[in-house]
């Protein structure tokens, strides 16, 4: 039988393939079809007679096209992406034909009116219900026919071109390589990318390449990308990746330009066939924000603090260059991350390799797991072999709490794989807790998708500091969704939170990587085993802040940019998206752009990811994270019980309820009163704007 149909608790991803995708989605969306009509024909407008039985229904289509999706993520190839291609045209159709049925929107109304004139929904089941009038009116439901049929086709259009637009810029990512053959073109590369980069080599069929003599393949995967550019002393190497990586998925076959524009047109199509003024303001009508005005008053809020402090970080970058020898007028883009690293290593002297050899992954794997049964009273242990995985690197746990009561399991997939992995880092759920109608309860199932550097020739698998970060962020997220008591799955765990309220948990989690205990507990050096030791701690904080300003304006030129494209675009002045982002890159970034730089054309979180008009999510989200941390600094840091007291707090609220309740009333209700931005610019080293 195909691994996609009658999915068990631990699906079978080890024998999953396009083929069986294929052959299962004919049945499974035929069957999903029939038990949709059936309940269209007869149902009650009650919770166990319509609301239930419709997730139900759709559920079995649903979690097959979900690990289809996954398969396409961690795994790709042109088979992959040729069923998917093929099927998703028929799963689009299928969600707005449930979405626009004029039988069940009346029934969710009468549902609704029934509850108030006599209570008969939990809160929980009342929440769920007003998200699926708003989803079903957003899909169009009121729509007359032909406008229906126009939104139908917008739709399936845009479903095509996001996966469009990611495939691109994974093509494009897949297809710059530059080969160094001499010392002297890979000077000042580290140790473990030398080893990295030699293994790449090999693998392209330079059998004889080594880490020491060469030759050594450079990618734009993003895991030899970045510490390329802070150390390679390579100039002219530097040049052409930095080109590359800004026109990338920008030329030939794969440009994403003009998918740019349709992907903007017809949001704007689409926000305009659903009554509202722009596409933002459709999104906007989904998130706690609510309103373009708000989005933009935070982004002018934490620009005013960062913004004067960025341009003298780019005075003294380009100051310390010219004392080191550097002889240009100014910093090109492929000078700054080799000098800002330089800087740093002057400044705090310590350097991103040293720093590394710290962080050895099963140990930073171990201390995390530590943290979260000091902080949430939980244990994690690992169970690999227990269930099937994509891959050999992936590994598998579970989650109990403290009294050994299973909880969740989750899947950590960690190394980068350029040629068949997107880039980036995710978590997706698997499964949902969730309380069945037989009495049964479903576990909470988690997957992490990490891409950090892949141990090569005998290494030991050491981490760069930036994704011993990722890791916490990516976990926290996994938090929120294993520790969640709601037992109704569409607002279980991840499920049903307000996208600018996502990244709380995750963002909150990153903090704890400067907590001293914490990082001398998951720190062990790679030769002598010695913990990280207080002095290099120290630095650490130290740099923490170092060119604060100049990320967090990096920040808010993307979301400034997501937000102009969706709440104002087109203009006169802005001939096309390019002129936004050059303007907004202006007004918010302390160096220009190249002049080529084609930055949009891989924006995968607002043309091919679900972040569009969104993006300040991240900054919305940072502060009630950061004011959420402030509250164990309050407590105390270095007492115990204090934290553990607080943790617990947080997860009674933030992780354990999920989207059951608007995510300002949980915060509230962990913090006591309204979030502000003081904390997250305490933490960043800046000053409120007046």
């Amino acid at each position: 039988m195909s691994p996609f149909l009658n999915i068990p608790y631990y699906p079978a991803f080890d024998r999953m393939t396009p083929e069986d995708a294929a052959t299962a989605f004919e049945s499974l969306l035929a069957d999903a079809t029939r038990a949709v009509d059936a309940l269209e024909r007869g149902h009650t407008p009650t919770w166990t007679g319509l609301m239930r039985p419709l997730h139900d229904a759709c559920h079995p289509l649903f979690d097959a096209w979900g690990l289809l999706g996954h398969m396409l993520s961690v795994m790709n190839s042109d088979a992959w992406r040729r069923v998917h291609e093929a099927l998703q045209p028929a799963l689009v159709a299928f969600s707005l034909r449930v979405g626009q049925s004029r039988a069940f929107y009346a029934s969710y109304r009468a549902l609704r009116d029934a509850d108030r004139n006599v209570p008969c929904l939990t809160p929980v089941q009342r929440r769920i219900l007003e998200k699926t009038l708003q989803a079903a009116e957003q899909a169009g439901v009121g729509l007359p026919e032909s406008r229906q049929q126009r939104f139908n086709e917008v739709q399936a259009e845009l479903a095509r071109l996001a996966t469009d637009f990611r495939n691109h810029v994974l093509d494009a990512t897949k297809a710059f390589t530059l080969t160094l053959r001499t010392r002297d073109e890979a000077d000042g590369l580290p140790p473990a990318l030398l080893a990295v980069t030699a293994q790449a080599a090999r693998d392209a069929g330079e059998t004889q390449a080594t880490a020491e003599a060469g030759p050594w393949r450079i990618t734009l995967d993003h895991a030899v990308y970045a510490p390329f550019m802070m150390h390679s002393r390579n100039r002219a190497a530097r040049e052409r990746l930095c080109r590359a990586s800004a026109t990338r998925a920008a030329s030939g076959d794969l440009d994403n330009t003009p998918l740019i524009e349709q992907v903007l047109s017809l949001r704007r199509e689409m926000a305009a066939l659903l009554g509202y003024a722009s596409y933002a303001e459709l999104s906007l009508s989904n998130k706690t924000a609510r309103k373009v005005e708000t989005v933009d008053a935070l982004i002018a809020q934490l620009a005013g603090a960062a913004r004067d402090a960025a341009l003298r970080e780019a005075d003294d970058l380009l100051a310390f260059a010219r004392a080191q020898g550097f002889d240009g007028a100014t910093l090109e883009p492929w000078d700054t991350a080799f000098w800002a690293e330089r800087q740093r290593e002057h400044i705090y002297t310590y350097s991103d390799e040293e720093l590394s050899r710290y962080f050895l992954f099963p140990r930073v794997l171990e201390g995390l797991f530590q943290l979260a049964e000091r902080l949430f009273s939980i244990t994690i242990t690992p169970a690999d072999g227990e269930a099937p995985v994509w891959h050999p690197d992936v590994r598998f746990f579970r989650v109990a709490d403290a009294d050994g009561t299973p909880r969740a399991c989750f899947y950590l997939d960690p190394y980068s794989r350029p040629a068949t992995k997107s880039g980036g880092a995710w978590m997706n759920d698997f499964r949902t807790r969730d309380r069945r109608a037989d009495g049964t309860l479903q576990l909470p199932m988690a997957v992490l998708v990490c891409n950090q550097s892949v141990p090569v020739g005998g290494q030991p698998p050491v981490m760069r500091f930036q994704e011993v970060n990722t890791l916490f962020h990516e976990f926290g997220h996994a938090l929120q969704h294993m520790l969640t008591t709601v037992e109704e799955p569409d607002a279980s765990g991840v499920n049903g939170i307000e996208w600018d309220a996502i990244e709380i948990a995750s963002q909150f989690m990153e903090n704890w990587c400067f907590d001293r205990p914490t990082l001398r507990g998951l720190s062990r050096h790679a030769e002598t085993g010695e913990p990280l030791p207080d002095a290099l701690f120290d630095k650490l904080v130290a740099a923490k802040n170092y060119r604060a300003a100049t990320a967090m304006c990096r920040q808010l030129f993307f979301a400034a940019t997501d937000m102009d494209l969706y709440a104002r675009y087109p203009r006169p002045e802005w001939p096309d998206a390019d002129a936004v982002k050059r303007l907004n890159a202006a007004a918010y970034l302390p160096t220009p752009l190249l002049p080529e730089d084609r930055f949009l054309c891989s924006f995968t979180h607002i043309f091919g990811g679900g972040y569009a008009a969104g993006y300040y999510s991240y900054k919305w989200s940072e502060v009630l994270s950061a004011d959420a941390f402030a509250a164990f600094e309050e407590a105390g840091l270095t007492d115990d019980a204090a934290v553990r007291a607080t943790g617990q707090r947080f997860r009674d609220t933030l992780l354990a309820l999920g989207g059951s309740e608007d995510p300002m009333a949980v915060y509230r209700r962990f913090r006591g009163r309204a979030p502000t931005v003081d904390a997250l610019l305490r933490h960043c080293g800046l000053q409120p704007s007046s």
